[in-house]
């Protein structure tokens, strides 16, 4: 079993909360995503897990067993950071053996691992080559084969994709898919990007200043957030949030009244959220006009730029949409979420 627990865990540095009691079950195989802006914490959780950073307080269970006091090297998991960390002087063949060779692995088991981890990553004809022979993307590879020839419990992973440009990261997000299928083990795996997150994880955890936010399936975290930092932080471009109040059984806001909200009569100031694609809908009940500020042409898709009151917005419109200066919205009532403005909780 590879499945990963944590318990109550805390990091504290210097008198500032860090990771603020952090319960998470990692099931067996899984491939999860933790993800937040930079300084959320989810290095650092990594790194607990891994071993390389001490834990004040909590539990780590690996495989159900307590690995606290055990050190990184004895925990059975394997770490593939942001820097791909080849040694520059080695082959690719010896790069990915070096980890085998340091446990004096018997030399003809460590030749098979190496074929195998090169013939699954597609390889085995840059063996021979120095790292500064390969493109970004190879060089990820073998920072990827010398993880694998361990066939550890659990892979960790640090943003490796951060120093690839957009077309490679958009490739190696398929390889590393492909590569957790066919190992079929545990993948714990951390990035700020969003889009990664969505595209790659059977679950998201998503981090805000050490606190969990929301852990679920990606499609539940986009299309139904817990929070406005859940729901701001996933989707491109982000959802737009706009002041709203209820005024009997209305929600107001952008000069609109809608009306079945009497439920809601404790509630005045709160904060309604609407996705970009929904803003402008052929069947939409809700019609608002507003004044164009910017548009920007995607290829396939126009995001078009405005202001409801005193909120930025936007709207995705086909490529051939043309401006004078208006935009004519229409959405529907079940495409709002409601949000309490104190505390940023969704409102059912």
């Amino acid at each position: 079993m590879s499945n990963v627990i944590l318990k109550n865990l805390t990091k504290i540095y210097d008198k500032k909360v860090i990771i603020d009691n952090v319960n998470l079950e990692i099931k067996n195989k899984e491939f999860i995503v933790l993800v937040g802006a930079s300084g959320c914490g989810k290095s650092t959780i990594l790194r607990m897990i891994a071993g390389l950073e001490k834990i004040t307080a909590g539990e780590i269970l690996i495989g159900d067993k307590k690995v606290n006091d055990i050190p990184p090297k004895d925990r059975d998991i394997a770490f593939v950071f942001q820097s791909y960390a080849l040694y520059p002087h080695m082959t690719v063949r010896e790069n990915i053996a070096f980890g085998l060779k340091m446990r004096k692995t018997d030399k003809k088991i460590i030749e098979q691992k190496v074929q195998e981890a090169a013939e699954i990553l597609d390889l085995t004809e840059y063996l021979d080559r120095k790292p500064k022979q390969l493109s970004g993307g190879q060089r990820q590879r073998v920072a990827l084969g010398r993880a694998i020839v361990r066939n550890p419990k659990v892979f960790l992973m640090d943003e490796p994709l951060s120093n690839l440009d957009a077309k490679l990261r958009v490739q190696m997000r398929a390889e590393i898919k492909k590569l957790h299928q066919k190992l079929k083990t545990t993948f714990i795996y951390v990035t700020h990007d969003q889009t990664e997150a969505l595209t790659m994880g059977d679950r998201i955890v998503v981090l805000n200043n050490g606190v969990i936010q929301q852990v679920d399936k990606p499609e539940e975290i986009y299309n139904n957030p817990q929070n406005t930092f859940v729901a701001g932080f996933i989707g491109s471009p982000q959802m737009n949030f706009i002041d709203a109040r209820i005024n009997g059984t209305n929600l107001e806001f952008g000069g609109v009244q809608i009306n079945g909200y009497g439920h809601l009569f404790d509630v005045r100031e709160l904060t309604v959220g609407i996705r970009p694609e929904k803003m402008v809908c052929p069947q939409g009940e809700i019609k608002m006009s507003v004044d164009i500020e910017m548009t920007e042409l995607l290829g396939s898709e126009k995001i078009v730029y405005f202001n409801i009151g005193n909120n930025r917005c936007s709207a995705k419109v086909p490529p051939e949409f043309l401006s004078d200066g208006k935009l004519e919205l229409a959405f529907n009532k079940e495409d709002l979420y409601l949000f309490d403005k104190a505390t940023g909780e969704r409102i059912s």
